[in-house]
Order: structure tokens, then C-alpha cells, then sequence
């Protein structure tokens, strides 16, 4: 059997109908078409490329605007995609050997075609992404412009204007950015550490796409930015790895032991497994954000007779039974391609040759309901209130006793992260009861009781009065960096994962691998040390407090979001660089713990009273301008908040304190005899003495 001269490994046979390189192509052309196809009609039928009532830019830029857009689209979600399998389903090497300590897997073996194919893929396409990017912006700018294109020179400080005064044209010319970077990256990295990064570097392209996405603009504006934010992970990781599972089918089938030895194909199984997951999670996804989106747009049942509402509807068809036939294909396909009956190639077009037609055609349709006006208005009131220019919602009514548990405004982002943090947790709780080891119940609800907290203080009241008092305000970061972290470092999560999370014997990183990666970084060594750890906690809010960032976390959208994940990981870091009962670096003597929690509950109290005694009000010009009929002076009100920072802010330092000294107390009791040679028994293994 002949090799092959690049890899060294035997070359798959050719049979008639199966060549390797056929694949890609054969659902390329259909899946154009398709998508065309759907994009033409759907643009007629709603007739968003129709000449505009004030200006036209001509026929040529109403119809390439939604095909760049597709394009980019689709060029940003192959290339998301092709970045998350080269970092979390496809080995490097072609020899691969199980990392040590998250070190990466240099055994001497040969970069792996599949890993290298998907590297290639995404900066090739990531190139399209940029070259689409700027398609964009040049066709948006003449659209907005309403005038045929053209080459006076006059348009070009028009055009600069666009980009930087204008959110469409700044979000543009990000997205033209973010896709540079990537598009080098992937062209230049190979190591798994490099790759990791770059592929978390690109899902930063989905935020400029969602601050700008046709639900952007609605009455809950920063709710519909999330909900989009959301929808476009989803689909890139979706869509994206449909696409990429295409184009690999033919180096699994060749790579496949099963085609050589008789073994069963691990490799093309396990992609397929492994994707299938992040497929399941992807789904959810779209499907939930989808629906946020579009209650937010379409208020009420005769909307849904509208052109925007119809479109609505057809792409959320188009999506269940993706979604359906994904699942299908799935729970068929898998067992038998794991089980030596179906071929690879077979499997690759039962699982992605119907879904990638109907995903381009699902992603024509989003194209032409971002460019469809809406039923609801955007325009806001002819006088709007302080608080509407301000914050952009209107003044909340007076806060009272059953306002604190009525007053809600959903972050569906932490909302996401709550419950798939909550369904994880879970889940890894069941995996290891069904191998039949224990869980302690109080970790379990100590877990959910932090991510209760999160859900809370970023969805209910917390959040609401927060943008108009500072008072509240104070609480709502408090409760983020000392009681909501407080709660999840007392569930043990790293330790949960490290249990059920399974190994990787193939030279993967998946999150266990990664997560190793981080315990056994010189950053998290550092992190973890009770006097880095305090100097973060009291520096966060020092700087917050005294600087323009309070001002950034106010006006600018993605800011807030940064700085609420900012808050929850240095609270985690600082519980537990004091608590200690998770894997991680040798714990710090129990003196100099105590100590650093005395200079917590000092500081708190010193800052409190500094606070309560300033005559000055912190960013007057927005809480001071908010216009309130109602409650205390904003002064006032932000010497209340002081006094609830030092006292949420020293009840949980007492709490770790006691912990501190219970796990103090509890180091000194006789060891307890070591579980794994019970577990080695247990799994059928012997253990030498």
C-alpha cells in the first residue's frame, strides 16, 4: 500500500465516488446556491434591497451589501470554528503522547494533517473575513450615503468621518481589525499554548457584529446586544464546524486505523464526538438567543405577519430542524462509524451535507432580517427623561421592600454563563455518582448559591437601581468580588472537574488538559498568593472608585460586562488564595492568611469611612444628573453606599476567617488513608504495595 510522501502514513484507497478532495467542493456549490437563492428572495420579499425613500446608492451596492455580509459571516464563523478544533478536538502530532503538567506535546511526531488543514482553513478564510470586513464597510458607508459609488476625492474625509465618528463605521473597521490579527495568527502559530490564544482572540470579532446587529437598537438595547452576542457564538461554532468537519472528512478517512488494522476509526469517531458536544451546546444557543431576540423586536401577534416577523419565523424553522436532523444524525451516525459500519467519508456526508445547505440558507435569511426594519420603533421619545439619555432605559420606580425582588432587567449573557456553570456543575456531580463516588451535598449548594447570587445581582434589582444609584451600585460590585465568588470557591469546582472530566490519551487538550495548563502556570502560582490575591481585591477597588472606570463601567456597554467577569474572577482568586481547598500551589501559612484578612477588613472600613465623610460626589455628572423625584440626595445616597460596602464588604472577610481557622483545625487531625488504591481496585487495575 502505497504512503503518503508528507505524512508517512498509508494513503486512503481510492474507490469511485469517494475521493478525498471531492467533498469540500460537492457541498460548497450546493450550499452557494442555496444560500443565494434564499438571500435574493428573502431581499425581494422584504424588500430591504428595494431603492431607499431618501437616497439610493444603486443597484449594484443594495445587492452586494447582503452578499458581503454573508461572506463575512461565514468566512468569521469557519474561521472561529477551524481555530476551536485545532485547540480542543484535533491532535497536534501525529505521534502524540499525553501532556505532563499541560506541557505541550513535542514528541518528535509530525504535525498532524488534520490539525494542520484546520490551522490553513482558518487563516485562509480568515483572510476572506478581513477582505469581506472592509467589503462591508465600503458598501455600508455608500449606503448610508444613498448616492451611486464613486472615486471623488471629496467622499474620502466623509469616509474617514464614518469611521471614526459613527458606530457602524467604527464597529467596521474593529471587525477589519480583529480579522487582520486572527487571519496572521493562524497563519503563524502552531504550538497548542499559541493556538489556544489565537482562537480565544477571535470570538473578540463577535462583539463588534452585536453591537451593531439589527437588535442592537431596540428598547432594551444592551439585553438585545447580549441575546445577539450569544446567537452569534452559536452559530459560528455551529455553522463554522459543520463547515470544518467538511473539510477534514477526507484526512480522518485517511488517517482512520479502521481502514488498516482492523481497530475501530478512534479518530474520526472522536472528532465527531467531541463535536457533536460543542454542537449540543451551540444549538441551545442559538435557539434560546434567537427567541430573546426576537421577543424584544416583536411585541405583538399581528407583528408576526410582517415581513420582519415572517423572516422570523422562517429562519426559526430553518433552525429547529437543523437542529433536529443535527441530532439525528448524530445518535445514528456515531455508534456505527465507532462500531467499523459506516465509512468516514459516509458519515461526513450524513452528518453535514444536508446541514450545511440549510445553515447557508438560515444565514442568508439573518443577513436580510438584519437589514429589515423591524415592527417595533427604535426612535426614542420626542423628550426623553435624564435618566433614558443617561442610561438609555427610563427612571425605575421608587425602590421599596418588594421592589428588591419584583424589578427585573435580564443580562441574558450571565444569564447563560449562570446556567451552563449550574448544568456543568451538575452534570460532573452525576458522572461521578454514576462511577459511585460521593459528592458532598454542601458543595453542590454552596455552587449554586454563588451562581444564584450572579444571576441576581446582574438580572434583578441589583442591576437596575444600580445605574442610578451609586448606593446600589456599590452593592452590585460588593456582591460580585466578595459574596458571589465567596460561595463558588466553597463548591470545589476545580476539584470536581479534575474528578469527572476524563483524561485525553491522544495529545488533545480538552478543558481538563487546559485547566491543567492554568494550575500549573507560574501565573496561577502567583495569582493565588494571599498577598497578590489582597493587593488585586483592595487595588480593584481603589482604581474603580478614584478613576474614569466607573465612568467606562457606566457608558460603555462591553466595558461593564469585562469588568463584572474582572470582579467575579479576582473575588474567586482571593477566596481561594485564603480557603485553599482546590487544587493549586502550597498553601500560604495560616498567620500570614489571617493576617491579609485583618488588612481586607481595615481597608474596608478605612475606605467606607473615607467615603462617608467626602463632601465630593463620585461622577456627578450621571448621578447627579439622573433626575430622581424620589430617594435620598445622590451625596446621600453615596455615603448609604459606603456604609454597605464595609459591611458587605467585612462579613464575608469574617466568614473566610473562620474558614481559615476550621481548615486550620481540621489540618491538625490524623490523615486520611488514601482513596486511590480503592479506586484502582475498583477499576479492575493492581497496585503495587
Amino acid at each position: 500500500m502505497s504512503k503518503s510522501r508528507s505524512t508517512g502514513l498509508p494513503e486512503a484507497p481510492t474507490t469511485p465516488g469517494s475521493s478525498a478532495g471531492r467533498i469540500w467542493p460537492l457541498l460548497t456549490l450546493p450550499a452557494f446556491l442555496v444560500g443565494l437563492l434564499f438571500l435574493v428572495g428573502a431581499g425581494i420579499f422584504s424588500g430591504s434591497a428595494a431603492p431607499g425613500s431618501l437616497g439610493d446608492p444603486g443597484a449594484f451596492v443594495r445587492w452586494a451589501l447582503p452578499v458581503a455580509k454573508v461572506l463575512h459571516h461565514g468566512s468569521m464563523s469557519i474561521t472561529i470554528a477551524a481555530l476551536v478544533f485545532a485547540a480542543v478536538i484535533l491532535p497536534r502530532s501525529t505521534n502524540p503522547k499525553r501532556p505532563a503538567q499541560g506541557r505541550d506535546d513535542t514528541d518528535g511526531g509530525q504535525p498532524h494533517p488534520a490539525f494542520a488543514r484546520s490551522m490553513n482553513l482558518a487563516a485562509t478564510c480568515g483572510m476572506v473575513w478581513t477582505i469581506s470586513a472592509a467589503a462591508v464597510l465600503v458598501l455600508t458607508f455608500w449606503a448610508l450615503v444613498g448616492k451611486p459609488m464613486s472615486l471623488d476625492p471629496s467622499y474620502t474625509s466623509a469616509m474617514l468621518d464614518f469611521i471614526l465618528e459613527i458606530n457602524v463605521g467604527r464597529a467596521w473597521a474593529w471587525m477589519i481589525a480583529i480579522a487582520g490579527i486572527t487571519s496572521s495568527l493562524a497563519l503563524g502559530v502552531r504550538s497548542t499554548g499559541w493556538v489556544g490564544a489565537t482562537s480565544a482572540f477571535s470570538l473578540v470579532g463577535l462583539v463588534p457584529v452585536s453591537m451593531i446587529g439589527h437588535a442592537a437598537g431596540g428598547d432594551d438595547h444592551w439585553g438585545a446586544v447580549n441575546a445577539i452576542g450569544l446567537h452569534l457564538l452559536g452559530v459560528a461554532l455551529w455553522f463554522g464546524g459543520i463547515a470544518v468537519l467538511a473539510a477534514l472528512a477526507p484526512l480522518l478517512q485517511a488517517l482512520s486505523p479502521g481502514r488498516y488494522n482492523g481497530s475501530r476509526p478512534i479518530l474520526a469517531g472522536t472528532v465527531l464526538r467531541r463535536f457533536s458536544s460543542l454542537a449540543t451546546v451551540a444549538i441551545v444557543l442559538v435557539t434560546g438567543s434567537g427567541i430573546v431576540s426576537a421577543t424584544i423586536r416583536v411585541t405583538g401577534w399581528e407583528q408576526w405577519m410582517s415581513p420582519y416577523g415572517l423572516l422570523v419565523i422562517a429562519k426559526a424553522l430553518a433552525t429547529i430542524l437543523l437542529g433536529v436532523l443535527g441530532l439525528a444524525h448524530r445518535r445514528y451516525v456515531i455508534p456505527r462509524l465507532e462500531a467499523g459500519k459506516l465509512g468516514t467519508l459516509q458519515a461526513a456526508w450524513q452528518v453535514v451535507g444536508a446541514e450545511t445547505i440549510l445553515m447557508a440558507a438560515a444565514m442568508s435569511l439573518g443577513t436580510v432580517l438584519g437589514s429589515t426594519a423591524p415592527p417595533t420603533s427604535d426612535a426614542a421619545p420626542e423628550l426623553p427623561t435624564p435618566a433614558r439619555l443617561l442610561t438609555g432605559y427610563e427612571l425605575p420606580p421608587e425602590v421599596g421592600v418588594f421592589g428588591w425582588v419584583t424589578v427585573w432587567r435580564f443580562d441574558w449573557l450571565w444569564l447563560a454563563i449562570a446556567i451552563f456553570l449550574a448544568v456543568a456543575y451538575i452534570s460532573a456531580v452525576a458522572s461521578l455518582r454514576r462511577r459511585g463516588e460521593r459528592w458532598p451535598s454542601v458543595h453542590l449548594v454552596s455552587w449554586l448559591v454563588g451562581l444564584t447570587v450572579i444571576f441576581y445581582v446582574t438580572s434583578g434589582a441589583p442591576a437596575v437601581y444600580g445605574k442610578v444609584l451609586f448606593s446600589t451600585h456599590m452593592t452590585y460590585h460588593v456582591a460580585l468580588i466578595g459574596v458571589a465568588p465567596l460561595f463558588l470557591a466553597l463548591g470545589l469546582p476545580l476539584t470536581l472537574a479534575l474528578k469527572a472530566l476524563p483524561a485525553r490519551p491522544d495529545g488533545t487538550r480538552g478543558p481538563r488538559e487546559w485547566m491543567l495548563v492554568l494550575l500549573h502556570s507560574r501565573f496561577w502560582s502567583l495569582a493565588t498568593h494571599p498577598l497578590f490575591a489582597a493587593a488585586f481585591f483592595t487595588g480593584s477597588i481603589l482604581v474603580f472608585y478614584n478613576t474614569e472606570v466607573l465612568n467606562l463601567d457606566l457608558k460603555q456597554h462591553v466595558i461593564h460586562e469585562l469588568i463584572n467577569g474582572y470582579l467575579l474572577v479576582t473575588g474567586y482568586v482571593f477566596a481561594q488564595s485564603l480557603i485553599g481547598a482546590d487544587p493549586g500551589p502550597r498553601r500560604a501559612a495560616d498567620r500570614l492568611r489571617m493576617l491579609v484578612l485583618l488588612a481586607i477588613v481595615i481597608f474596608h472600613a478605612v475606605y467606607g469611612y473615607f467615603l462617608v465623610g467626602s463632601t465630593s460626589l463620585i461622577q456627578a455628572d450621571w448621578f447627579g444628573n439622573m433626575g430622581r423625584p424620589w430617594g435620598d440626595p445622590a451625596l446621600e445616597d453615596q455615603h448609604l453606599g459606603a456604609a454597605a460596602m464595609w459591611g458587605l464588604g467585612a462579613v464575608p472577610a469574617l466568614f473566610l476567617g473562620a474558614r481559615v481557622v476550621w481548615n486550620r483545625d481540621k489540618t491538625k487531625e490524623p490523615p486520611r488513608t488514601d482513596r486511590r488504591p480503592a479506586r484502582d481496585k475498583a477499576a479492575g487495575s493492581q497496585v503495587s504495595p
